[in-house]
């Protein structure tokens, strides 16, 4: 078994060490150059995305609540231990290329969104499905591709990840409340079942609240702690941007050097935002909206908000602390390669400067980013399984599944689930990148598409409202679409060219 386990050990880390890294940034730059840097071109509309999202899901699965899925997931304990890893590994300046990252990464959120929604299919009951199965299987017309996608983060995301993330939470719980590692189970489990077995609108239901809350309550603890140290706060700063270009001696991390800061804040950045692994786009084809790229539009603020936002606040937090007590930071270094102890090194951080009162609320935090992140991958599973079929005795058969995977994870040791997880995810995250790459030019076809309609709407032409996007006839689109998902044909917009003919044409 210590043969097996450092085998699967070895092929993890070449894919998430190595191999990932260079996919992802290339398809992240990719998406970039092809959308015109879309995440810059309309970083207005990107930051005001939220805005009205809640609205016209007609008891389907709203645009917010799909975003909120995706949020779960990405504002999980990575923002925690992977900030804190970054830190100490390579410094502040990680946190300025990891800043980097999810300015390229927010395109890649964006095409893969979009085309979750182009490709996805309806349920029949009010609902859709879609995500990287589907635009694999509809897209490259791959559809056994897309069913081993499908099954890798089915496992991965259905079963592997309630295991490791209710294994966090019993040894938080057993860390704070002396619990043995069984009754934690237990309890973990209890919470779950309710939200798992309710399927995937239940679990949109409980993330709309949750998610959103539970980064608000992280940005306002930072927020107090950048209050209080102000000068801590701008030399904090300061360090980052130093730090990133080895502008001043002693800002080196335990690797050492600005090349240690822009490896280590690449990598964590990267699996951080989780742009381009996938999960995303699996909650992202589920949405019921008016047009595909109003829901990339959204993913890519989840980036934004979750790097820019939350991953910068955890490490203002550890540097203010640093700062303030040098000596916050020996942990860290003691234990660089141990995430348990980056994780401490966080929770250290916010109650050395805000007090020990701050201990439970932080171990709270941590039970709910792991709590959250077993819903939001859940989710993904059910959209997996949904692909690959729609009997109803497998989702409940997946649902139970998911509640025994919490109970059995939370009470044993479970390093070969978490690196066999890794390797499935690893798998999946590979052939969503080549789709991506292969079909962006449906990603430039929608936001032709949603670009003609705003500029339209914006000099006062046509009907009144937001753009609204149908499938047939749309000359923007590189081929048809499911006519189901995406009803109505396309008519010219007043006084615009049709492309396919370069002449004006009036509506039908």
């Amino acid at each position: 078994m210590t043969a097996v386990n450092e085998v699967l050990k070895a092929v993890s880390d070449w894919l998430f060490g190595s191999l990932l890294i260079w996919l992802l940034l290339g398809a992240g730059l990719w998406c970039t150059v092809r959308t015109r840097a879309v995440q810059v071109r309309h970083a207005g509309a990107v930051l005001s995305s939220v805005l009205g999202s809640r609205r016209g899901a007609g008891g389907g699965v709203s645009s917010f609540q799909a975003f909120a899925i995706g949020l779960a997931c990405r504002v999980g304990t990575g923002n925690i231990v992977g900030v804190a890893l970054a830190l100490v590994l390579g410094g502040p300046g990680a946190v300025f290329w990891m800043w980097v990252v999810a300015l390229v990464g927010m395109s890649t959120a964006f095409a893969e969104a979009t085309l979750g929604q182009l490709f996805k299919v309806s349920r029949g009951d009010g609902t859709f499905r879609g995500g990287p199965a589907y635009y694999i299987s509809r897209g490259l017309r791959a559809p056994v591709l897309g069913a081993v996608f499908a099954v890798v983060f089915m496992l991965a995301n259905g079963l592997a990840m309630p295991m490791v993330q209710a294994n966090a939470m019993t040894e938080a719980l057993q860390a704070s409340a002396d619990l043995t590692p069984w009754l934690g189970a237990a309890l973990v489990a209890l919470l779950v079942a309710p939200v798992l077995l309710g399927g995937l609108r239940s679990i949109a239901r409980v993330t709309e609240w949750m998610a959103p809350i539970m980064a608000g309550v992280y940005l306002l603890l930072v927020a107090v702690i950048i209050v209080l140290h102000p000068v801590q706060a701008v030399e904090a700063l300061e360090d980052i941007v130093a730090g990133a270009f080895g502008l001043r001696a002693g800002l080196a991390g335990v690797a050492g050097g600005v090349t240690a800061a822009m490896l280590n804040g690449v990598r964590r950045g990267l699996f951080s935002n989780e742009a381009g692994l996938g999960g995303a786009a699996c909650a992202a084809g589920s949405a019921t909206v008016a047009h595909p790229v109003q829901q990339g539009l959204i993913q890519a603020f989840g980036v934004f908000l979750d790097t820019i936002g939350v991953c910068t606040a955890t490490a203002l937090a550890i540097l203010i602390a640093g700062a303030a007590d040098p000596g916050v930071y020996t942990a860290g270094v003691t234990g660089a390669e141990d995430p348990d102890v980056a994780g401490t090194l966080t929770q250290t951080a916010v109650t050395s400067t805000l007090g020990s009162w701050t201990a439970w609320p932080m171990t709270v935090l941590i039970l709910v980013l792991a709590y959250s992140t077993i819903l939001g991958a859940f989710s993904y599973a059910e959209v997996c399984l949904d692909y690959l079929t729609r009997r109803p005795w497998a989702n409940t058969a997946l649902r139970v599944a998911g509640v025994a995977c919490t109970l059995v994870g939370g009470g044993m040791a479970l390093s070969t689930v978490w690196t066999l997880a890794d390797i499935m995810l690893g798998v999946g995250a590979v052939l969503n990148l080549i789709a991506l790459v292969a079909l962006t030019g449906w990603v430039r076809g929608a936001l032709a598409d949603w670009e003609e309609q705003r500029a339209a709407l914006a000099a006062g032409e046509g009907a009144p409202g937001q753009p609204r996007f149908v499938a047939e006839g749309n000359p923007h689109l590189p081929g048809a679409l499911d006519p189901d998902s995406w009803p109505g044909r396309w008519t010219p917009t007043p006084g615009r060219t049709d492309p396919r003919h370069h002449t004006e044409t009036q509506p039908s």
